[in-house]
């Protein structure tokens, strides 16, 4: 077992969670041997590290290369222009000692790297003495305490690791530098690629006061329409966007401000920098409104009250950096006391910001001026570094250098077919999982004659509402608008409210105003799916009036008439797009191989694919927006009716009663339709929002049937400037309510764990990869910053082979199943129960027929599924890769090339 990492630049965090206390017990015993006693073998540094070693295994004729896990990860993560800036960006704003090398190593830097060295820190670093435990939950401490001792403490003497990270020694004048990165190929405007941002040292992250401070004043400056900077460097359309690192971190020693645009032309830059600077003497002279400086503690408010599944995961992130230098990590959560000695500051000294900001950003001279621009040649000049690299290395081998190094890639290879032995770890059995889902009252009502689904939860004084409005009477041609459309309609303002005021009222009074589309497979049929959005946010219920006034002015006179408000948001949607895919091209490659499998699948392509990239992209680069202000009225009169819509309300019993009313007073004021819209699609299948009411009520959900889709094969490639691969294959099998989908879920864990994880990761050198089955029915194959492409998807196809073979053991499927049900049995926020009833109409009475199947599934079906399904000629499937020029693949004309 490998634990789950978390790293930062000083230190390495091991988090893991589970509900059974037998299961805590033996997951705190495998993390404890494996952080302090890992066995660290010369084999395991090969392949997860670096190495040399012939570019075929088998052969030792052929060419070395470098392998490793790591080194490809690295590769990976330095064509992210964005990660690669911040990372360039803290370097440089500490020189002095470990912030100024790259913690994860950079790729050439990491083949300097030898196994002793590891061992070596590894032994100095990872020690009881230079370690923190952090335990939450409702299980008994004294237990946990016992455990640490007993495995780990008792067998160590203390040390003195000398790991304290000294203070950044203040520079005598501001430092600026330039960096090149590789061309963004989607940018809409190839002349607007560079980046510019000013970062500022500011004071000690353990004095928590001042994090607290200086956390807030940070979002008074660069949050939202109404703060400064965007008024200052977002909406004058000098750039796209905020850089990508923006505001305010305390993840080092000392904390750090920055502030920047991306997108900027290259006669820009200078003026950038004076906007910054004359911005940050504006703000000296001006300070805040009030009412800003309430709306930022409001959320703060929230955010305390809000309760999420990963509570304890966010305590221990949002304390480790602050305990990792020996600050109080209690003091750290006593955050109402914060709260209520800033108040105490600003009632006692009115320009206490202003003199904040003077202090830290005006009179402060350790300042950087980091600027990036793009290089064509970038990628080849990376590529000839490291052949150089390689070079230096290999010319410096004898004949028996090589041959070590051939006969030591034969033993990695053996050693990497070799099954291993799980039988040591701890584990849960299948029959310790418990065989009932807990089920989840929901109350069913009405409000103007909207169906209501009512959730009573502990919600901590918050109610949270959802909406969900039908896309059917929406006409084709403006479904490739539809995400423009949610993302854009809860900031342009509507009724008395212009943009900025609207965005205040939100933060004064919600957790935000949030609009997403939503493609829902049908749970019974791959060729049905509902298709709307959904509407979602959260209120104090003192605050419930406001909120739904809020929806209200959008429902009823939302503000389509701002050409250069749509022209800021339409340029910051396509730049967030377009940096996305570095981090999850695994997703837009899964994503595009399903559209050909499924209507669902075709949907979800054009709303948050590669499609829906390149359309933002098209749609940027116009020059006259009036087309676009056209469509969204007409789009808003499909989507923003009482007709089409259902609801549902999660909230604390007591608060249920006031919900209700002002829910009810939300959908009498939305102003109702002339005349009825018809359905673009005439299949139309109705299903009782309620599973235990028989169909024939008004109020339904609608489904769209195609039952003339033909599911066709496709392969597409995506050429981009990456060092990588991203390996995308969906095969289309059978709905969640289908008895084979429980063994299909069951195979995709099996597969992972036994089969791919060895042959992507392991041997392949991948950073990660996989098989996953879901809801929409498509069982998929990925691979995420992946050297290989078409030896991947070999990889696939052997991974059927090998399933059909029935080449695993009861074991390999008990180990399974335990990580299917640690999925499903995950926990679910009070906020977010009863939604999978809400949104998918899956009932409880369904999940557990899906966890009975579970239980049932055996050797059998998993080969029975695998030929089945999987097997060649038995599958439709789809194949996407996205990745660098590929010869091979631009050459087959199977393949459509994008």
């Amino acid at each position: 077992m490998i634990p789950t990492t978390s790293s930062a630049s000083d230190y390495t965090m091991y988090p893991f969670s589970t509900q059974n206390a037998k299961d805590f017990q033996n997951l705190l015993s495998v993390y404890l041997d494996a952080v302090f006693f890992p066995c660290l073998r010369e084999l395991d540094f090969r392949q997860e590290g670096w190495r040399l070693e012939n570019e075929n295994p088998t052969d030792p004729n052929s060419p070395l290369v470098f392998k490793g896990v790591v080194f490809n990860e690295m590769k990976g993560a330095f064509c992210d222009s964005e990660s690669m800036y911040a990372q360039r960006l803290q370097n440089l704003l500490y020189p002095d000692h470990t912030y100024a090398v790259v913690s994860g190593g950079e790729p050439l830097t990491i083949l300097d790297l030898t196994w002793d060295q590891l061992k070596q820190f590894h032994a100095t670093h990872y020690h009881p003495s230079n370690a923190r435990f952090f335990t939450y939950g409702d299980l008994p401490l004294e237990q946990h305490l016992k455990q640490i001792h007993e495995n780990a403490l008792s067998r160590f003497e203390r040390i003195e690791p000398n790991t304290a990270v000294p203070l950044q020694p203040n520079w005598d004048k501001p430092r600026e530098y330039h960096m090149t990165c590789a061309p963004d190929a989607l940018a809409h405007d190839p002349h607007r690629q560079n980046t510019l941002c000013i970062a500022y040292l500011l004071g000690d992250i353990t004095d928590t006061f001042e994090v607290f401070t200086l956390s807030l004043l940070s979002s008074l400056m660069v949050s939202g329409p109404n703060s400064p900077f965007y008024k200052a460097l977002i909406e004058p359309k000098i750039g796209t966007d905020f850089s990508s690192v923006v505001g305010y971190s305390r993840n080092t020693r000392q904390a750090s401000f920055t502030v920047g645009l991306q997108g900027v032309a290259e006669a820009d830059l200078e003026k950038v920098k004076r906007i910054i600077c004359q911005t940050v003497d504006d703000i000296v002279a001006n300070g805040f409104e009030e009412e800003r400086i309430e709306a930022q503690l409001h959320k703060i408010e929230i955010q305390m009250k809000h309760q999420s599944t990963s509570f304890g995961l966010t305590l221990a992130c949002y304390i480790a950096p602050c305990w990792n230098h020996d600050g109080d990590p209690v003091k750290l959560l006593q955050i109402s006391e914060s709260v209520a000695e800033f108040r105490r500051c600003l009632r006692d000294h009115p320009y206490f910001l202003q003199d904040k900001v003077k202090q830290y950003f005006k009179e402060n001279i350790h300042r950087l001026t980091l600027s990036m621009s793009p290089d064509q040649f970038y990628f080849k000049k990376k590529a000839e570094e490291e052949e150089a690299k390689l070079q230096q290395k290999v010319a410096v081998l004898s004949k028996q250098d090589k041959k070590d190094i051939y006969e030591k890639g034969l033993q990695l290879l053996s050693a990497q077919s070799q099954p291993q032995d799980t039988s040591c770890l701890p584990a849960l059995k299948v029959s310790d999982i418990d065989p009932t889902v807990p089920a989840t009252p929901v109350q069913m009502g009405h409000a103007g004659g909207v169906p209501v689904q009512y959730c009573e939860q502990p919600t901590n004084g918050l109610v949270y509402f959802r909406a969900m409005c039908s896309l059917n009477t929406l006409p084709e041609d403006l479904k490739p608008y539809v995400p423009l459309f949610c993302s854009v309609i809860t900031r342009l303002g509507s009724g008395a409210l212009d943009y900025r005021q609207q965005a205040l009222l939100m933060e004064l009074k919600t957790g935000g105003l949030f609009i997403t589309p939503q493609v829902i497979p049908d749970s019974d049929d791959l060729d049905t799916y509902e298709q709307g959005i959904l509407l979602t946010s959260s209120c104090l219920e003192r605050n419930l009036p406001d909120m739904f006034h809020l929806w209200s002015g959008i429902f009823n006179n939302p503000h389509f008439d701002d050409n250069e408000r749509l022209r800021t948001l339409l340029t910051m949607d396509a730049q967030e797009l377009s940096n996305g895919i570095p981090n999850s091209g695994d997703v837009y490659a899964m994503t595009r191989a399903a559209r050909s499998l499924s209507p669902a699948g075709e949907l979800m392509e054009a709303f948050c694919g590669m499609e829906q990239v390149a359309f933002m992209k098209r749609i940027a680069e116009q020059s006259d927006l009036t087309d676009i202000l056209r469509k969204l009225p007409r789009i808003k009169r499909h989507l923003l009716s009482q007709d089409s819509m259902r609801c549902a309300i999660n909230a604390a019993p007591q608060n249920v009663p006031g919900a209700s009313l002002e829910l009810e007073k939300f959908v009498k004021s939305i102003t109702t339709r002339k005349k009825e819209l018809k359905p673009v699609r005439r299949n139309i299948i109705e299903k009782p929002l309620n599973p235990l009411v028989p169909t024939g009520s008004k109020r339904n959900r609608k489904l769209i049937s195609e039952p003339n889709f033909k599911p066709c094969q496709m392969k597409t490639y995506f050429q981009m400037p990456f060092p990588v691969y991203y390996v995308g294959q969906c095969v289309r099998t059978v709905p969640y309510s289908h008895q084979d989908h429980a063994s299909l879920c069951v195979l995709a864990q099996m597969m992972t764990a036994k089969f791919l994880h060895k042959e992507i990761r392991e041997k392949g050198g991948a950073y990660g990869g996989g098989a996953k089955m879901d809801h929409s029915g498509l069982f998929s194959f990925y691979s995420y910053r992946d050297p290989n492409s078409m030896q991947t998807l070999n990889v696939f196809r052997r991974a059927v082979d090998w399933a059909k073979a029935g080449q695993f053991s009861q074991q390999d499927i008990d180990e399974a199943k335990l990580s299917v049900f640690a999925a499903i049995d995950a926990p679910v926020a009070p906020s977010d129960k009863g939604m999978t009833r809400f949104l998918s109409g899956i009932s409880d009475e369904l999940k557990q027929q899906h966890r009975e199947q579970l239980f049932a599934v055996s050797h059998e079906a998993l080969t029975v599924v695998s030929a089945s399904y999987l097997g060649l000629g038995q599958r439709t499937c789809g194949v996407a890769i996205i990745g660098p020029e590929n010869e091979g693949i631009r050459k087959d004309p199977s393949w459509v090339v994008k």
